[in-house]
């Protein structure tokens, strides 16, 4: 969809523009000209390494994170080897190079306002 800044848009995430299948997990994603947002929903158990690194076919995931976290916590472990859990209320700003995993019992989900042109994609 174009922009017009003359005109209020109303979008939702319970009708995306796509449906991006993660492993176990799923992302919805709105775009919006060249910008795009996407709603991430990752069950229990899910994990980047496990789910989504068939799909990009790379070590660890390359796209880069800026994200608001709703609900669920997520575990995140970036290549240098630092590490944080992220939760409800919380933004994250994640650089290439990290894997990632739910933790506990809760989906995690989260939207990301820079990642939808690269993750969960092959590389």
């Amino acid at each position: 969809m174009a922009i017009d800044e003359k005109r209020m848009l109303r979008l939702s995430f319970d009708k995306p523009d796509e449906t991006r299948p993660a492993g176990s997990g799923k992302a919805d994603i709105i775009n919006v000209g060249d910008m795009a947002m996407m709603r991430i929903t990752l069950p229990p158990g899910w994990k980047w390494s496990k789910d989504l690194k068939p799909i990009a076919q790379t070590d660890s995931c390359l796209a880069p994170h800026f994200q608001y976290h709703v609900s669920g916590r997520l575990h995140v472990k970036m290549d240098d080897g630092s590490e944080a859990d992220f939760g409800p209320g919380e933004v994250s700003v994640l650089p290439p190079g990290h894997d990632a995993w739910v933790i506990g019992d809760e989906p995690a989900v989260v939207i990301d306002v820079t990642g939808a042109n690269v993750w969960a994609k092959r590389a």
